[in-house]
């Protein structure tokens, strides 16, 4: 995988107990994540975090084993990924899929997809998810601005997306962000 940006994300509530997470002696990171989100449970409490976001390029057992356990927690109706879909879906052109990592671990995913139309090059962000042990500690905000990052580097004149209203959290990040609600309807044709 490639180096891509990063970024310190500070959990929220009020001081910490404890800021180092080696001192936290959690069993995985997503134990410490665990310990963030709920610190009033906790003698730990993580106050920084690193989010580190790269593309990934490589189809290997780490990139699937990520896939089967962040995609369940998108959709209930995906099926699974082996190596073959993951391969293929890195090699798509217009696919760049963005891997967000704390301390190592991979917590999150994000898709961009690059199309040319005869009106200029567009960009829509897909399959957004982050494991349920980090949310709401800036990862989905770290993967969202790399992928705008990404997308106004190959010159796309919008990004669009997709969000359910029910997903209250992840709206009002979009928005903070800068997207704007379109008046437009969408519409899906099951096949």
């Amino acid at each position: 995988m490639s180096v891509g940006r990063q970024r310190d994300v500070r959990a929220p509530g009020p001081a910490p107990v404890e800021t180092d997470v080696r001192r936290c002696r959690p069993s995985t990171v997503r134990g410490a994540l665990r310990r963030a989100a709920w610190w009033g449970r906790s003698l730990c409490r993580v106050e920084i975090m690193s989010v580190d976001v790269a593309v990934v390029r490589e189809a290997n057992d780490e990139a699937v084993e990520a896939f089967a356990r962040l995609l369940p927690q998108l959709s209930s109706r995906a099926d699974p990924l082996d190596l073959a879909a993951v391969r293929s879906l890195l090699s798509a052109d217009a696919s760049t899929v963005l891997m967000a990592r704390v301390e190592g671990e991979v917590v999150g995913m994000l898709t961009l997809v690059l199309f040319p139309l005869p009106s200029g090059l567009r960009a829509r962000i897909e399959d957004v998810v982050v494991d349920e042990a980090a949310r709401g500690l800036g990862v989905g905000g770290a993967l969202t601005e790399e992928a705008l990052r990404l997308a106004e580097a190959a010159g796309a004149r919008t990004v669009d997306l997709t969000s359910r209203p029910s997903r209250v959290a992840a709206n009002r990040l979009y928005e903070r962000l800068g997207f704007e609600a379109r008046e437009s309807r969408l519409y899906r044709f099951v096949l």
